[in-house]
């Protein structure tokens, strides 16, 4: 295994465990661009590459079936996992976050919402983060005017407000954590710049390496783009490290798109046997 990867590794087990959330990016990022649904086998031998117990991995795909974001079917003794109904709009939503440009067509106007108390803002609470809103004050949130709002607050008061004046910047500097997103990005680059620099050197990865970098990559990139509202660049500091972090991203993973998805080619398997390959969608992503 490569060095830089190897590190990369090293670093995830000194973390608390993510295994539900690894689940979580290896399904967005490469099965549902390959149909949706996966073996639970494939998801194993993946994690043994991560030192992941079996059955940790097994809890984990429990716990997100008993708490709706997965469905599983039984063909004889084998396990068959797909997203269910409530994870696919966060997943649309978090996938243009992730991998699409930053919006350009701001208006200069931010939209926000008004959530009373009760059911309806614990319910919308996630789905608004992970769509790119603020939060300033409990029940109220904001976004820059044309991010789509989740069905899961569909029911809020809905406004319309300028950024342009003092009171406008101080709602943003309330609602989002700039600085902590800033070190989250710096952060994210200092682990990744040298798996970056291996792979221009020519540094040889495997199928099965390159696959596991590739998943490593997003999961380390989504816990910090998925809560960077992508502001318009007007309303960012001239040193942004996003714009940065977004390029290194792309770059690594358009290097690792066509070995890893070989490694899937090879041990990617559905009900009906080798999973079917990807949608053109997957070869856009980053521009790619």
């Amino acid at each position: 295994m490569a060095h830089p990867l190897s590190r990369i590794i090293d670093q995830l087990k000194r973390e608390p465990s993510r295994t539900g959330s690894i689940v979580i990016t290896v399904f967005g990022d490469a099965i549902v661009p390959r149909g949706g649904v996966v073996w639970l086998g494939t998801l194993l031998e993946f994690f043994e590459s991560l030192d992941i117990d079996s059955g940790v991995v097994r809890t984990a795909m429990s716990r997100l079936a008993a708490d709706g974001w997965l469905t599983r079917e039984k063909v004889g003794r084998n396990s068959f996992y797909r997203l269910a109904e409530k994870g696919r709009q966060t997943f649309e939503a978090a996938t243009r976050h992730i991998y699409d440009p930053p919006p350009s067509d701001w208006t200069g106007r931010f939209e926000l919402l008004l959530i009373g108390n009760g059911e309806d803002r614990d319910a919308s609470r996630e789905a608004l983060r992970n769509a790119g809103f603020g939060t300033p004050l409990p029940g109220v949130w904001v976004a820059p005017s044309g991010v789509p709002v989740p069905d899961e607050a569909v029911g809020a008061i809905r406004l319309e407000v300028s950024a342009e004046d003092d009171s406008g910047r101080r709602l943003l500097s309330a609602s989002w954590p700039l600085d902590r997103t800033a070190d989250a990005y710096l952060k994210f680059m200092k682990t990744f710049e040298p798996l970056r620099a291996a792979i221009a050197r020519g540094t040889d990865l495997s199928e099965a390496d390159a696959f596991t970098a590739r998943i490593l990559l997003i999961h380390y990139y989504r816990r910090v783009v998925l809560r960077d509202p992508l502001l318009p660049e007007s309303l960012l500091p001239a040193d942004w490290p996003g714009r940065a972090a977004r390029a290194l991203c792309g770059e690594i993973y358009r290097a690792l798109l066509a070995p890893s998805e070989q490694w899937l080619d090879s041990h990617g398997t559905n009900e009906r046997g080798p999973l079917p390959a990807a949608r053109k969608l997957l070869e856009r992503r980053f521009g790619a």
